[in-house]
C-alpha cells in the first residue's frame, strides 16, 4: 500500500561505529551499511507496490467468476490461514490496547479492500488506484515537519491528476466514490500499521489483524458467491491474489514502516498509480498514453524526492533530536542518525 519523523513512529538508528582499533584502513564500511539501512526500508515498500498492483490485475480477471466481494473474501481469508501458520503469533501476553489496536488495523485493512475491489468493478484499475493514493497523499502533507515534503506531495498529486486522464468526471460516479472511501481507508491502514509493528513482534500483528479482516468479509463473500468460493480453479486463483495482494506486500509494508516514517511512506506510495498502469498494460491489456507516460514520471520523481529528503535529513542533526546529549544540554544525533526518544 510513503519525511519526517514523527513521535508515533519512532525510526531506530543504525548500528555505530566500531571502536576506532577495529576499523580497518581504507574506506570506512559504516558507510555502505548505513546507506544500505536507509534504502533497505524504500525497496520493501517498492517490492510491495509490485506485488500488490500485480495481484490486483489477477483479482480483476478472477472477478466475472467469483464476483467482487467473493475475491475480498478469497484474499483475506486464504492470506489469514497463511500468516497464522506461517507466524504462529501468541494470543496470550497481550494489552487490552494491543487487542484495540489490532481490531482497528483489521477493520482499516477490511474496508480498505471491501471499497477498492467495489471501485475496480466499476471503473478501470489505473484510475481507480490513482483516486485511492490521494488518502496517503493527504497523509503525508497532514503529518510533514518539512515544508519540502509538501512540494513533493504536490508534485505526486499533479502525477495522479494526469494518470487520470482528466476523466475522473466521466468515471462512474459511485465507482469513484468508491475509491475515494478506499483511499481513506489507505490512510488508516498506514496508522495502525505502524502501531501493530510497534506493538507485535515479526509479523504477529499482521496475522492477527487479517484474522480479524478475513471475519468482516466473510460474511459479504458468502452472500454473493458462495459455493464458487470452494471451486478448485477460483480457490487457486484467489491464492494466488492473496499472496500477491496481501502476505508479500503487507509484511514488506509492516517492516518499512518500523524504519520509515509514516509521511515519507505515503508519499512513496504515489508509485502505486504508476505500478498499477504498467500492471494494466502488461496483464489486462491498458495501453499507456503520452500522458500516462507523464504522469509516471511525476509520481516517480515526487517519490525519489521524498527518498532524497528523508536520507538528507537522517544526516542533518536537529535540537532535541537524536541519541546523546551534547554541550549544554542539546541532544544531537547519533552515529546512525535521528532517533525519536520512544
Amino acid at each position: 500500500m510513503d519525511e519526517v519523523r514523527t513521535a508515533s513512529i519512532p525510526v531506530p538508528a543504525a548500528p555505530g561505529p566500531l571502536p576506532a582499533a577495529s576499523v580497518p584502513a581504507g574506506p570506512d564500511p559504516g558507510a555502505g551499511d548505513s546507506l544500505r539501512g536507509r534504502l533497505g526500508p524504500v525497496g520493501l515498500v517498492v517490492a510491495g507496490a509490485l506485488s500488490v498492483q500485480f495481484g490486483a490485475s489477477v483479482a480483476v480477471l478472477l472477478m466475472p467468476r467469483a464476483g467482487a466481494f467473493g475475491v475480498v473474501t478469497l484474499r483475506l481469508v486464504l492470506a489469514a490461514l497463511v500468516l497464522l501458520i506461517i507466524c504462529r503469533p501468541k494470543l496470550r501476553g497481550h494489552s487490552r490496547a494491543d487487542w484495540g489496536t489490532v481490531v482497528a488495523f483489521g477493520a482499516a485493512m477490511a474496508a480498505m479492500n471491501i471499497l477498492f475491489y467495489q471501485a475496480v468493478d466499476r471503473i478501470p484499475l489505473g484510475a481507480a488506484v490513482t483516486l485511492e493514493v490521494l488518502g496517503p497523499l493527504a497523509l503525508s502533507v497532514i503529518v510533514s515537519r518539512r515544508l519540502v515534503n509538501l512540494v513533493w506531495a504536490g508534485l505526486a498529486l499533479v502525477g495522479v491528476v494526469l494518470l487520470s486522464g482528466g476523466g475522473f468526471d466521466r468515471l462512474d460516479p459511485v465507482g469513484a466514490l468508491y475509491a475515494l472511501a478506499a483511499g481513506v481507508m489507505w490512510a488508516a491502514y498506514i496508522v495502525f500499521s505502524a502501531r501493530t509493528g510497534r506493538r507485535f513482534p515479526q509479523a504477529d500483528g499482521l496475522a492477527l489483524a487479517m484474522v480479524v479482516a478475513a471475519l468482516l468479509s466473510l460474511p459479504l463473500g458468502l452472500a454473493e458467491s458462495a459455493s464458487k468460493l470452494i471451486e478448485p480453479s477460483i480457490l487457486g486463483l484467489g491464492l494466488a491474489v492473496a499472496l500477491m495482494s496481501s502476505v508479500l506486500p503487507y509484511t514488506l509494508e509492516l517492516l518499512a514502516l518500523r524504519r520509515l516514517p509514516s509521511s515519507t511512506f505515503a508519499v512513496l506510495m504515489s508509485l502505486e498509480p504508476a505500478v498499477a498502469a504498467a500492471a494494466g498494460f502488461l496483464v489486462l491489456s491498458q495501453a499507456l498514453s503520452v500522458t500516462d507516460a507523464l504522469a509516471i514520471a511525476c509520481v516517480i520523481a515526487a517519490s525519489v524526492g521524498a527518498v532524497r529528503t528523508q536520507i538528507a535529513g537522517a544526516r542533518t542533526p536537529r535540537p532535541g533530536r537524536g541519541k546523546a546529549a551534547g554541550p549544554g544540554g542539546r541532544r544531537v544525533a547519533g552515529p546512525g542518525g535521528e532517533k525519536d526518544g520512544r
